[in-house]
């Protein structure tokens, strides 16, 4: 095994949902960083129909916080990332409901991108909430065609949040089930 590839795999095993934050403002560089590798992720037939709204201003933060039941975190969080899907994106046939599975694909990107960097994230759903939907369209003012996947809420972390093992051999069969 390599150290780059030691690297990554350490990476990918600390990666944790961090949910206290320092109120840190994350910079547009680190920003940029983590939606390059959110676009790198897989796309089905590469039709990447994703889109991504970021958030740095806390009034708006504030006001996705307060309406959402499972993202109190954001409230101290230096920004956010949403993952939309873009129903504009022209889809080939058998291709139209796949955009949800390149979505959760640039969310892990983003994921172990902010844990490489130093920054602590977490995935918090929205899709397929009806409710979660509506309240971020309402105040991002989506287009119609654009369905809020995630919402991260990324940010300097604020706590002691540890990686969880989740390996499990019980949960893997080799050749046959």
């Amino acid at each position: 095994m390599t150290d780059k590839t030691a690297t990554i795999l350490e990476n990918i095993q600390n990666r944790k949902s961090v949910r206290t934050f320092t109120g840190e403002p994350v910079t547009k560089s680190c920003l940029l960083d983590l939606l390059k590798a959110g676009m790198a992720a897989p796309s089905a037939r590469n039709r990447q129909p994703l889109a991504f709204v970021v958030l740095t201003n806390h009034q708006v933060m504030d006001a996705i916080g307060n309406g959402l039941p499972y993202t109190k975190m954001i409230f101290r969080a230096g920004a956010a990332i949403v993952i939309c899907g873009d129903a504009a994106t022209v889809l080939q046939e058998g291709a139209v409901d796949l955009w949800y599975q390149d979505a959760a694909a640039a969310a892990e990107n983003i994921l172990l991108a902010a844990e490489a960097m130093g920054l602590g994230a977490v995935w918090s759903a929205l899709y397929p909430y009806p409710d979660r939907e509506a309240h971020v369209c309402s105040i991002l003012r989506l287009p119609p065609s654009v369905t809020p996947f995630c919402i991260i809420p990324v940010g300097h972390p604020g706590g002691n949040e540890q990686p969880k093992n989740k390996f499990r051999e019980d949960k893997i069969h080799w050749e046959k089930w």
